[in-house]
C-alpha cells in the first residue's frame, strides 16, 4: 500500500480550493497550480467568468462546508452574504405558477460569487501545507496508463517548464480542462461524455438597492414555462453585499439575449410578470452588463473506464458542468470534497482512485440529472446524451416532473420534499418512494395564486404599489 504524501490540484477556484483542503487533511503537502493570480480579496479574475452572475450556495453544500471549514457560515454572514430560507425569502413564480411562501424548510447563501470564493479560500490557503504556483499551466500529466506520478507545467511569464511529482493529482481545472487530451497521451481510451446544450445565455448587472431590501426583501425569481413551447425567459434579482442587487436575465437558444445597457430594462418587461422589470425600473444602475454562454450541461464517466490510473482523479466542473441557473455547481463540488475526504481516510492502495472517483461521480448524478432532465423540455434543446433517462425515459420524467410542479407551489408537506432535494439535502430518489406518491395524494393544497405573494411592508420597501389583492 501506497500512502500518497503530496497532492497537486489543477486550478484554484471553488472545486480546487476544496480538494485542496481535504488533500491538506491527510496528505504532508499541497501544490494548486492555477494560470491566474489568485486575489488577495473578493474581486473578479479571468479564470472565473460565471462568477459576474446571481449564484447560490445551497444548504446541502453549505453544511459539507461547514463541516469541512468550521466557521464559515459566520464568516460569510459576518461579510455580507444573506441567509435566504426558503420558501419565506422567496418569492418566485415558476413553470406553473406562483410559489406559496411555505415556512422555512432549507437555506441558501447568497452574496458575489469572488466573495463566496474569498471566504473559502482565504481560510483554506492559511494551511502551511498548501503551495500556490500562480501564473502557472498545466501541460501534460506524467506517468502512464497505470499511475500518474505528476504534472509538467509551464510558467506563463517566461515560458520555464518543469514537472512536479505528485502521488495524486486532481483535476479541477473546469470548463478549459485538457482532460481528454491528456488522457489519449497516456494510451487510455475516451471518456464517455453526454452532453445536453439549451443554449442558455446569460446577461447580470448590479444596482443599488433600496435602503434595506437587500435584507428585508424576498429574493425574486421569475421563470419560464417550457410547456409554451418557445424559448424560455429568466430574470432573478439576488440580495449581494454592500446593499446591492444582482439582476440575472438569462434565455433559451432563440430568447435573444440583452447585452445593451438600453435593452436590459425592456428584455425584462418580456418576462412572464413585470416584477423583475419593476423592480429595477427606478434602480440606479452600478455597473454595464455582463454577458455569458454558459449553459450548457455536461459530464464525463471516467468511472466507467475499465483501466483508471492510481494518483488521478476529476472533480469540479472537469468531471461534470451543469447549467448555471439551478444553482447545483457549488454544492455538487462540496459533496465530491466530502467524498475524497472519506476515501482518503481508508487505506489508499491500487485501484483506490478509481473507487474514489466512483464515489465522486455518484454525487454528481442528482444535480446532472435535475438541470439536464429539466433543459431537454425546451425548444431547441440539442441534446447528446445517452443516459436513458434523459432519451427514451424523458417523456414519462417530464411528465411526473410536471405534476408534482404544479402540486408543490401549493401543497406545503410537497414542497418541503421537492426542496429538501433541490437542496441537495436528500436524494433525487425520494421523490419516486412511496412515502411521496402517497404525499402528492394526500397533502393539503392551498389556494392558487395569482401574483407576487409580497406583503404591504414589502412592497412599501422597494417603492411599489399593491396590484389587486395579494393572497
Amino acid at each position: 500500500m501506497t500512502i500518497p504524501k503530496h497532492g497537486i490540484v489543477l486550478g484554484g477556484s471553488w472545486a480546487g480550493m476544496l480538494a485542496a483542503h481535504v488533500l491538506a487533511r491527510h496528505l504532508d503537502s499541497v501544490t494548486v497550480v492555477d494560470r491566474d493570480v489568485l486575489p488577495d480579496g473578493p474581486q473578479h479574475r479571468k479564470g472565473t467568468p460565471q462568477a459576474r452572475h446571481g449564484h447560490i450556495l445551497w444548504s446541502g453544500g453549505a453544511r459539507i462546508v461547514e463541516d469541512l471549514l468550521p466557521g464559515t457560515t459566520e464568516r460569510l454572514l459576518s461579510v455580507g452574504a444573506r441567509r435566504i430560507r426558503f420558501h419565506e425569502d422567496l418569492v418566485t413564480l415558476t413553470s406553473h405558477g406562483w410559489q406559496h411562501r411555505f415556512a422555512p424548510r432549507q437555506f441558501g447563501f447568497m452574496c458575489s460569487r469572488p466573495l463566496l470564493d474569498w471566504v473559502v479560500r482565504d481560510q483554506i490557503l492559511a494551511s502551511d501545507r498548501i503551495t500556490v504556483r500562480q501564473r502557472t499551466e498545466a501541460i501534460e500529466l506524467a506517468g502512464d496508463g497505470d499511475r500518474v506520478t505528476g504534472v509538467r507545467v509551464r510558467d506563463v511569464e517566461d515560458g520555464t517548464r518543469e514537472l512536479i511529482e505528485a502521488d495524486l493529482v486532481i483535476d479541477a481545472a473546469g470548463r478549459g480542462s485538457r482532460l481528454k487530451h491528456w488522457l489519449a497521451t497516456l494510451g487510455l481510451p475516451p471518456i464517455e461524455e453526454d452532453v445536453v446544450d439549451v443554449g442558455m445565455a446569460y446577461a447580470s448587472r448590479l444596482y443599488r438597492a433600496p435602503e434595506g431590501a437587500t435584507a428585508g426583501f424576498p429574493v425574486v425569481n421569475v421563470a419560464a414555462d417550457h410547456r409554451e413551447r418557445k424559448p424560455g425567459r429568466f430574470g432573478v434579482v439576488y440580495p449581494q453585499e454592500d446593499d446591492q442587487w444582482i439582476v440575472t436575465l438569462s434565455c433559451t437558444r432563440g430568447g435573444e439575449l440583452p447585452t445593451r445597457e438600453e435593452d436590459f430594462l425592456p428584455y425584462a418587461r418580456t418576462l412572464r410578470d413585470p416584477l423583475v422589470a419593476d423592480l429595477i425600473s427606478e434602480a440606479e444602475p452600478l455597473t454595464p452588463v455582463f454577458a455569458s454562454h454558459l449553459g450548457i450541461n455536461r459530464r464525463r464517466y471516467p468511472e466507467r473506464l475499465e483501466r483508471w490510473p492510481d494518483g488521478l482523479l476529476v472533480f469540479g466542473d472537469s468531471l461534470a458542468v451543469f447549467n448555471p441557473i439551478y444553482g447545483h455547481g457549488m454544492s455538487a463540488a462540496a459533496r465530491a470534497a466530502e467524498a475524497l475526504d472519506d476515501h482518503l481516510g481508508r487505506p489508499f492502495g491500487p485501484g483506490a482512485a478509481h473507487r474514489t472517483q466512483r464515489a465522486i461521480s455518484a454525487g454528481v448524478d442528482d444535480p446532472w440529472i435535475m438541470a439536464a432532465a429539466k433543459d431537454i423540455a425546451f425548444v431547441h434543446c440539442r441534446n447528446q446524451a445517452s443516459d436513458p433517462r434523459l432519451t427514451t425515459g424523458a417523456a414519462s420524467r417530464e411528465k411526473f416532473a410536471d405534476l408534482v410542479a404544479g402540486i408543490a407551489i401549493r401543497a406545503p408537506q410537497v414542497c418541503d420534499v421537492v426542496t429538501d432535494v433541490m437542496s441537495m439535502t436528500t436524494p433525487q430518489s425520494d421523490l419516486g418512494s412511496n412515502q411521496f406518491l402517497s404525499l402528492i395524494q394526500r397533502d393539503r393544497m392551498r389556494p392558487e395564486l395569482t401574483e407576487p405573494p409580497l406583503s404591504p411592508d414589502e412592497l412599501a420597501l422597494v417603492n411599489l404599489k399593491p396590484r389587486n389583492t395579494v393572497a
